[in-house]
């Protein structure tokens, strides 16, 4: 019963955060033409985590090799 209300609580919440259509930043930003900026800079952080994650995996593919190994 608990998981129900807190799923309609949460659909409430987000259906009040769709609710709004104008974004102040975001039309100063894409005046100025540095909203361009903006996603450059997320997409090379999000760029930077995909390939962190990606070399952790391989790291721990090898080290798990090695203890088969033995």
């Amino acid at each position: 019963m608990n998981k129900i209300l807190l799923l309609i609580f949460s659909l409430f919440i987000s259906f009040n955060l769709f609710a709004q259509n104008e974004i102040e930043m975001a039309d100063t930003l894409r005046s100025n033409g540095k909203i361009f900026t903006v996603v450059a800079v997320c997409l090379t952080i999000l760029l930077g985590l995909f390939l962190y994650v990606f070399m952790i995996d391989r790291k721990i593919n090898k080290f798990e090799k090695e203890i088969n190994k033995k």
